[in-house]
C-alpha cells in the first residue's frame, strides 16, 4: 500500500507546543504581532464571511462554533464557557480551532486555542484600547482576576505603553495569583481591596468576570469622564457587567453588532441602540475618540475573525519553528474515487504484516 501523500497529514498544534511557540516568541512581542494580524484584518472587513456565532447555551454554560473565511482560507472554532468548572478543577473556558484551504476543502492546520484564545483576547482588547483610549494612557484596572487577567495586563503594556495595572477581585486567591504571575514583568501591580479602589487614578478600565448572569459589576457612580472601558466578560445572552446607565453615557464601540446585541452589554439596550463597529475606526471610516472627557466603551465579545487572524499567525510560524505534529487525519486513497478499496488494501495490509497503529510524530 503507498503511503499518503503529503496533504493526507495535518499539522497540529498541541497545548505543549503552543506553550513552546508562545514562549519561543514571547509573550509581549506575540501580543503585538497579533495585534498587527487582527488590524489588517479588520481593514479588510468586508471580503469576510460573517455570522453571529452557533451556540448551545445551557443553564450551566455554552458551546459555541465560530467560522469565517477570507474566500481564500475557512478557519473556524470550538469554544465553550462553564463557570462553574472552576470548582471542579476545570478550565471555565476550552477552545480549539482550525484552518482549511478554500479550493481544495483540505485542513491545513489544527490547533489547541485555549492558549490561543487568551492570548487572541487580551490583543484585541489592547487594539481597541489604542485606537480608543485617552492618550499617553498609564494605569490600568483589571476588574475579575481570573484566567484572563495578566493575559490583559501584559497586552496592555505591550501595546499601549501602560505602567501600572490595580488588581481587583471578589475572590482574594485570584488577585494574588495575578499578582505572583505578572511580578518582575515590567508592570508596577496593585492589588485592591474593591472595584472603587481598583479604578483610582485608572485611564483604561476592565472587566472580565465568569458569573454567566446579569451582573452590575460597574454601576454608573464609578465611572468618570475622559476614561476607556473593556467590558470583555459579558459575552452571552443573560450575562452582563456594566449597569445600562454606564451605556448611556459612553461612545460603545463593537465587533460585529448582529453578534454583540445578543450577547453583549448592549442586549440591555432597544434594538436600535447607537454603535460604531470597530473596524470602520480601524479603517478609517469612522470616528473613535473625539475628546479627552469622552468615555468610551469596548463592548467585546469576541469574533470568529480575530480567532482566523490568530489561526493563520500561528500557521505562518510552524515552518520555521517545527512546534507542531503532523497527523494522519485525512483519507487519501491511491485512486480518488476508490475509499473502499483503500480499506479493503489496509485489510490486506494488516493481514499480511499487523502492527499497532503509531502516534503522531513531532517535526
Amino acid at each position: 500500500m503507498l503511503k499518503p501523500s503529503r496533504q493526507a497529514y495535518v499539522p497540529f498544534v498541541s497545548v505543549e507546543n503552543m506553550m513552546r511557540l508562545v514562549l519561543h516568541i514571547g509573550i509581549e512581542k506575540m501580543m503585538v504581532d497579533l495585534v498587527t494580524e487582527i488590524e489588517a484584518d479588520f481593514k479588510r472587513w468586508p471580503l469576510f464571511d460573517k455570522t453571529p456565532r452557533v451556540a448551545s447555551h445551557s443553564d450551566i454554560g455554552v458551546i459555541e462554533l465560530m467560522p469565517t473565511s477570507d474566500g481564500q482560507t475557512y478557519g473556524f472554532k470550538y469554544v465553550n464557557g462553564h463557570p462553574s468548572n472552576t470548582k471542579q478543577g476545570l478550565q471555565t473556558v476550552t477552545a480549539f480551532g482550525l484552518l482549511a484551504d478554500v479550493a481544495t476543502g483540505y485542513p491545513l492546520m489544527l490547533s489547541e486555542m485555549t492558549i490561543l484564545t487568551a492570548l487572541r483576547t487580551a490583543a484585541t482588547s489592547a487594539m481597541a484600547a489604542k485606537w480608543l483610549a485617552p492618550r499617553d494612557s498609564k494605569v490600568m484596572a483589571m476588574i475579575g482576576n481570573g484566567a484572563q487577567a495578566e493575559f490583559q495586563a501584559l497586552a496592555m503594556k505591550a501595546v499601549c505603553g501602560i505602567e501600572e495595572v490595580r488588581l481587583y477581585d471578589i475572590d482574594p486567591a485570584a488577585t494574588a495569583k495575578c499578582v505572583r504571575n505578572l511580578e518582575g514583568r515590567g508592570l508596577n501591580v496593585v492589588p485592591c481591596k474593591t472595584a472603587e479602589e481598583a479604578m483610582q487614578g485608572a485611564q483604561i478600565i476592565t472587566t472580565c468576570t465568569a458569573d454567566k448572569q446579569y451582573a452590575t459589576i460597574l454601576t454608573d457612580n464609578m465611572i468618570g469622564s475622559g476614561v476607556h472601558i473593556n467590558a470583555v466578560g459579558g459575552d452571552c445572552p443573560g450575562k452582563t457587567e456594566l449597569h445600562k446607565d454606564i451605556l448611556l453615557r459612553s461612545d460603545v464601540f463593537v465587533e460585529y453588532p448582529e453578534q454583540t446585541r445578543i450577547e453583549g452589554e448592549i442586549q440591555q439596550m432597544p434594538a436600535d441602540f447607537p454603535v460604531t463597529e470597530l473596524w470602520q475606526v480601524i479603517a478609517g471610516q469612522a470616528e473613535g475618540r473625539r475628546d479627552a472627557r469622552q468615555i468610551t466603551l469596548f463592548d467585546s465579545v469576541g469574533f470568529a475573525i480575530e480567532d482566523f487572524s490568530a489561526l493563520r499567525y500561528v500557521h505562518s510560524r510552524l515552518k520555521d519553528s517545527g512546534r507542531y505534529q503532523d497527523l494522519d487525519m485525512i483519507a487519501d486513497p491511491d485512486e480518488p474515487r476508490d475509499l473502499f478499496g483503500m480499506v479493503l488494501r489496509a485489510q490486506q495490509s494488516e493481514v499480511a504484516s499487523p502492527t499497532k497503529p503509531a502516534s503522531a510524530t513531532a517535526v
